[in-house]
């Protein structure tokens, strides 16, 4: 319900009156200039403002091209690079990198013996037997065995079949016909011209090539190695490459 202050009479008219001509258009200072204004009824609208605002200014209104520019470089704003997480180095293993390097040594000695049967015609030991025979003529078996450092079955095998593709002649002692004296035919010169080099294999050229220290050191720990395996030791007279 509204409340609606009573108008004075008498002399408090007469108060009232003067007090508002003296409150009209000026500031009120103190809490009792306001009760008085109250209490004489003093229209709104008469009652000077206690206080004055601050007018903020408004932002101006952006026009829609703006808004519409601002959207496009937001959604075409390159994203933040994303640092990836950072791997953490593998421990190397030993024994996998040993093995890595056998399977290179391997891998390469028998590309190179695969090559040599397809240049030549013949294996890669064959080859080494007519090269040793062409370099020793009259050579014998078992000289053969000792220059290729392999049993003198093996050396056996590799004389009978270069006698049967007749890359190969053999002769008979004149003091001791036991005696077998082997030497290289025309087709065998000519077969060894073509084949590729080294005769001796891969793997014993670059051994050869080896200084002393680094030989007794591979010899140390092979023959580690192959007591772990438990091979036969004859096997070490069998040549790589003689069955190919």
């Amino acid at each position: 319900m509204y409340h609606r202050t009573p108008r004075p009479w008498g002399a408090r008219a007469r108060v009232c009156a003067r007090r508002r001509e003296v409150v009209r258009g000026h500031r009120l200072h103190s809490p009792q200039d306001a009760w008085s204004v109250r209490s004489c009824g003093v229209a709104n609208s008469e009652r000077p403002r206690t206080s004055a605002k601050k007018s903020v200014p408004r932002p101006a209104a952006r026009s829609r091209a703006d808004s519409a520019a601002r959207t496009q470089a937001r959604a075409t704003a390159r994203p933040a690079a994303v640092r990836a997480p950072r791997k953490t180095a593998a421990r190397p293993d030993p024994a996998g990198q040993v093995l890595r390097r056998f399977r290179a040594v391997f891998n390469a000695v028998r590309n190179h013996f695969r090559s040599v049967e397809q240049v030549a015609g013949i294996s890669g030991a064959q080859v080494w037997a007519l090269s040793e025979i062409a370099a020793h003529p009259g050579i014998g078996v078992g000289a053969l065995a000792r220059s290729m450092d392999i049993h003198q079955s093996t050396a056996s095998n590799l004389v009978r079949a270069l006698l049967e593709s007749r890359l190969v002649a053999s002769e008979r002692g004149a003091e001791d016909q036991r005696a077998v004296h082997l030497r290289a035919t025309a087709r065998g010169l000519k077969v060894l011209g073509k084949a590729p080099t080294p005769f001796v294999g891969l793997l014993p050229d670059v051994l050869r090539r080896l200084d002393e220290a680094t030989l007794k050191r591979l010899d140390r720990d092979l023959e580690r190695l192959i007591r772990e395996l438990r091979t036969d030791p004859r096997g070490a007279q069998t040549l790589i490459g003689a069955d190919d």
